[in-house]
């Protein structure tokens, strides 16, 4: 957590924390942003998504708890001065694998509102573990930080860049191929549920249009024949996502046929996902999957199961649109990308 210098407390040369005297200051309008995050897991998102947690509407609930702590700061920071706030919005969204959480106050006081915004975002971050505990216990709260503020005498305050905006789509509708690799699948002896988990993920975060899906065995030669296919054949797929078959099982195969195709290796976009999905378990680092380029696509192999599929697709989801924007030719000579749509 990022702490900005509390004008609010003072400490004596004997170490004696009082509250500051404001009375001599002139009052001024007030304002601070803060912001913060809650990693969680595919499966709280999805119920987050589809309205399913049990104690109720997560995001609005975060959001409310999040007004509530504002308005009582000085309850729950020693020496913080008791302030009538002007205003408290507070924005909760699903952002991933991710809660986002972002706070502005305002309020006309002799003293800043930086705390209030901070301790709003704490506690919703922490009603998001609350409402969601029971589904994911191993959540994690990080990057709460002060954005801005302004007023007062120390002048106005801004943070680096946030990361938090939406990222935006390409202008043309991101096309996408799914490649379920499971012998049992393709033999029909079990549901292929972690292909169409992909597919509907890709639509919704990528707004993709997907142009192809099949599921084979785990047979080296026809993956080879399979990627190859999509990428150099009509209709060309920008991404290409594989799950299944990158395990230590003697028939996982599917780095070893991806390797065998590609022109352009990427390890760095899997290390992401793996740093990205390491506070929910270590076994991410298990998955042997490879990620490059072949012609125009970007391939990348994803776990066999839905939620590990799940979870490493949505940790590379903000910057998969970048990576194939670039791979098209999209991107300008100053490293931003033409006009494009925002994610929803």
């Amino acid at each position: 957590m990022e702490h900005h210098r509390n004008e609010l407390t003072h400490v004596d040369a004997a170490g004696r924390g009082r509250m500051v005297d404001v009375g001599a200051k002139m009052v001024t309008s007030r304002r601070a942003v803060a912001e913060g995050r809650v990693r969680i897991s595919a499966a709280l998102a999805e119920k987050i998504r589809a309205g399913e947690v049990a104690k109720g509407n997560l995001l609005e609930v975060a959001r409310l708890a999040g007004i509530q702590a504002a308005k009582r700061t000085d309850e729950l920071i020693p020496l913080a001065h008791s302030l009538a706030l002007d205003h408290v919005h507070v924005t909760a969204w699903l952002d991933g694998l991710s809660v986002r959480l972002r706070v502005e106050v305002k309020t006309s006081a002799k003293t800043g509102v930086e705390m209030e915004a901070l301790v709003a975002v704490s506690i919703a971050a922490l009603t998001v573990i609350d409402m969601g505990k029971a589904v994911d216990p191993a959540m994690v709260i990080d990057e709460v930080r002060l954005l801005e503020k302004t007023g007062g005498a120390h002048g106005d305050y801004r943070a680096a860049e946030s990361e938090t905006a939406p990222p935006t789509l390409p202008s043309t509708p991101i096309r996408v191929a799914v490649l379920t690799l499971s012998d049992r699948c393709s033999r029909g002896e079990t549901e292929d549920t972690s292909g169409p988990a992909l597919c509907a993920l890709a639509r919704e975060r990528l707004g993709a249009q997907i142009v192809a899906t099949a599921c084979l065995s785990d047979d080296y030669d026809r993956i080879v024949a399979q990627l190859r296919r999509w990428a150099l054949e009509d209709p060309q797929p920008d991404l290409i996502l594989t799950t299944g078959g990158t395990g230590l099982a003697p028939r996982d195969v599917t780095p070893e046929a991806t390797a065998e195709v590609l022109q352009r290796r990427h390890p760095a976009l899997l290390e992401l996902a793996r740093l990205r999905c390491l506070s929910r378990t270590a076994r991410a680092f298990l998955s042997r999957g490879e990620a490059g380029t072949l012609g125009r696509s970007l391939l990348v192999n994803l776990p066999g199961s839905q939620r590990g599929a799940a979870e490493c697709f949505l940790a590379l989801a903000d910057v998969l649109p970048h990576a194939i924007e670039t791979l098209r030719g999209e991107v300008r000579d100053d490293g931003r990308p033409d006009a494009g749509k925002v994610a929803p």
